[in-house]
């Protein structure tokens, strides 16, 4: 059975509650307002499973990509309702014009982030642009299962952590299975998102968020690829009028995030960075793309594609798309490396927790160090780099 030691010990992929023959594992949120699995004891046979399926327990080995491409939609209007180069769209077009699947994540009628499945193109418009969120599963990776068993083509995407415990918890490779993984630095707290949304509502005298906000967009590119901003669009007679537009860099959230003051524990000791998530593609944003290869850069966003498998080449190369390949070299470190906590990560909980003040107090509050936490956190960076296995 599944056994926490600690909180870094789980990703949050629930591989471990969709295998349990018997149920006995549910998903219940932490103090942080992240998912861990709760054992019922009187329902487990202790079949070992959840052990078996589990990313952490089982990691991969990393590997290295076959080919890296800087690689952009020659449809601008995608392009510009994706995070970076709209590729996902491309792929999740051929897979659906093979009377395929298509999983990603998308917000629900609360603006929480969830994992989804779609059969037809127009849904794929819920799955573009990034959702600074962890997603919650569901019963994704049985849906994928299912549908693998009837000979459907499925696309699955996600982060990595997610696309390895999908991996796991298939237990075999199937050739009707393209797997997309987006590169992230960590996946903040779904709690903390959740308050952020319910301290705007209050502003303006909403209770739910459901009935103020028309459309959340975590990347847009109204002042460029490189400027993005969280913008929210109100639910009135008008559906585009502006209730927040912010740059990333002046946002409360935004800056909160960035600053790894809210990720999830795992995010901290990543189970399946370096490509070790046995994903087919890796996306990401190509940044620096401007000084590597500035003919292509019109600041409408350009992504990083990491082709790992044959079949992810496959699929890539049957894409109409504007690519050109690019030395190993240039991959972004984030892929490598796990993200450092901030500092004041426990004390910003546990003021989160009283509830004595808004998110966004606490977020400014502890985003603010003195010199000594500024000089600590230096040292600790250096000490990581070097190979010291700091905890803090």
């Amino acid at each position: 059975m599944i056994k926490l030691k600690t909180k870094q010990d789980c990703c949050g992929c629930e591989a471990c509650i969709q295998i349990c023959p018997k149920n006995a594992l549910s998903a219940r949120a932490d103090c942080e307002g992240f998912l861990y699995p709760s054992l019922d004891l009187s329902n487990c046979i202790d079949c070992g499973l959840c052990e078996r399926v589990c990313p952490v327990i089982n990691q991969s080995a990393p590997r290295i990509p076959l080919a890296v491409y800087a690689a952009k939609n020659a449809n601008t209007s995608i392009r510009d309702n994706s995070s970076s180069g709209g590729i996902f769209t491309l792929i999740a077009e051929q897979i659906i014009r093979e009377n395929g699947v298509v999983f990603g994540a998308k917000f629900d009628e609360n603006w929480n982030v969830i994992h989804a499945a779609t059969e037809n193109i127009e849904g794929l418009v819920a799955f573009r642009g990034s959702k600074y969120v962890q997603s919650k599963i569901g019963n994704s990776y049985k849906e994928v299962a299912t549908y693998l068993k009837i000979k459907r083509k499925v696309l699955f995407t996600g982060t990595p952590c997610q696309i390895s415990g999908l991996m796991h918890f298939l237990r075999k490779k199937d050739e009707n299975l393209l797997t997309l993984e987006v590169i992230c630095h960590g996946v903040p707290s779904p709690g903390v998102w959740a308050s952020y949304l319910s301290e705007l509502c209050k502003q303006h005298n909403q209770t739910s968020p459901a009935k103020l906000f028309h459309q959340i967009n975590f990347r847009d590119k109204s002042q460029g690829w490189k400027k993005f901003s969280l913008k929210i669009t109100n639910h009135t007679d008008s559906p585009n009028e502006v209730f927040l537009c912010e740059r990333f860099e002046r946002n409360i959230f935004m800056q909160g995030f960035l600053s790894d003051l809210f990720l999830r524990p795992s995010c901290h000791y990543c189970p399946a960075k370096a490509f070790s998530s046995q994903s087919d593609i890796s996306l990401a944003d190509f940044w620096g793309i401007e000084n590597l290869r500035p003919d292509i850069d019109d600041d409408r966003g350009v992504s990083q594609v990491s082709i790992n498998t044959e079949k992810g080449m496959r699929y890539y190369e049957s894409t109409q798309l504007e690519s050109i390949q690019v030395e190993q070299t240039t991959l972004q470190s984030a892929v490598y490396k796990s993200s450092s906590p901030h500092p004041l990560r426990k004390k910003f909980f546990r003021q989160y927790s009283s509830n004595a003040k808004t998110v966004s107090a606490i977020i400014l509050k502890n985003l603010r160090l003195n010199f000594m936490e500024r000089q600590l956190f230096r040292v600790k960076r250096v000490l990581v780099k070097i190979g010291f296995n700091i905890k803090f």
